[in-house]
């Protein structure tokens, strides 16, 4: 997917605090800010921000100006106060500070506004990833080999399949990749189907076919497993909130095969459709307490489990989803819990 396309804005953060929450400007904030090609509003509101997902309370929203969540290169973005609260105003009038609701007219291609993440990280998990529940890819159709015999292909070339494609035309390469497992009931989530290209059906004889691969992220193998292409749009347009429900969960996964979670890293939850979880939805992640011993009795006793970062989910299944790590204060792993922020 091209990256123009992948860089429809996002939506503003919306705010996930609870009534009563107030600002914390971050110290040493700048006054005002030019926005630069390559910014994102995450960055952007971490400038002026301790908690950088409360910067819709920030943004001055002007109810006259169309799409007002939008901001591009070249904006200037200016810290006032407004009716005792601070407010960044988006190319602001110059003059004696006060703020002039008037009509403004941008002509600028949508996809060159900034967005709310870096969509490049996600763009992978949003196009081409996916989980199936158990049996699926072993009940799929399989790569035999090359045409010519050969164990490997790439794109360009012609491979032999079998099984029953269907009335389909167009198909996903996947393998086996990791099987998530819930951490508390040990129920079994989905196994994930990793994506290593996609091929058009040319023809068919019998249980055997004929395909022709127009792209590939690695080699493709025999027994690799077609699935029909899905019939997704591609979101690029998020509205992150607080979900509706309350949610507990896990970080039952990272990408890369590792342990350790950090900022804009994306991780895999226990959560899914069944739990109303929502693409969108921002959570808190938990690091379990410590365990101490008290002094005069010495009992040991678990200490309260520490906040330590946030995620905003981007793709959900039925049993699992995916989620950005927007912010972490400490290093993160799996097994953290996660909760309604």
């Amino acid at each position: 997917m091209k990256k123009t396309v992948l860089g429809l804005l996002f939506c503003m953060l919306v705010s996930v605090a609870q009534a009563g929450d107030v600002l914390s400007l971050k110290a040493g904030h700048p006054q005002t800010y030019v926005v630069k090609r390559g910014d994102t509003l995450w960055d952007i509101s971490a400038m002026f921000l301790d908690d950088p997902w409360l910067w819709p309370e920030l943004w001055y929203y002007n109810p006259q100006v169309e799409n007002p969540h939008l901001i591009y290169p070249g904006d200037v973005l200016k810290l006032m106060w407004v009716d005792g609260k601070p407010v960044l105003v988006r190319n602001p009038q110059a003059g004696d500070g006060v703020v002039k609701l008037t009509p403004q007219m941008r002509i600028s291609d949508i996809s060159d506004a900034i967005p709310a993440i870096p969509l490049d990280v996600i763009a992978p998990f949003l196009t081409r990833s996916r989980v199936v529940d158990d049996g699926v890819l072993e009940g799929a159709p399989y790569v035999l080999s090359g045409k010519r015999g050969n164990i490997v292909a790439g794109a360009g070339d012609e491979i032999l399949g079998r099984g029953d494609f269907g009335d389909g035309d167009n198909y996903g390469i996947y393998r086996r990749g990791k099987v998530y497992v819930d951490p508390r009931s040990r129920e079994l989530l989905g196994v994930e189907a990793i994506d290593v290209g996609s091929a058009h059906l040319l023809h068919s004889e019998g249980d055997i076919a004929t395909l022709a691969l127009n792209r590939s992220t690695q080699e493709i193998r025999r027994a690799d497993r077609f699935l029909p292409l899905e019939s997704r749009q591609l979101t690029a347009r998020f509205e992150p909130q607080a979900a509706e429900v309350d949610t507990k969960g896990y970080i039952i996964a990272v990408e890369g095969g590792v342990t350790q979670v950090g900022s804009m890293d994306v991780v895999t939850l226990n959560l899914g459709k069944r739990n109303e979880v929502a693409a969108g939805d921002v959570m808190a992640i938990y690091t379990t307490g410590v365990v101490v011993s008290d002094p005069l009795t010495g009992e040991r006793l678990q200490a309260p489990d520490v906040r330590a970062g946030v995620l905003m989910v981007f793709r959900v299944f039925d049993k699992v989803s995916y989620g950005l790590v927007l912010k972490a204060e400490q290093t993160l792993k799996v097994g953290d819990k996660v909760r309604n922020p």
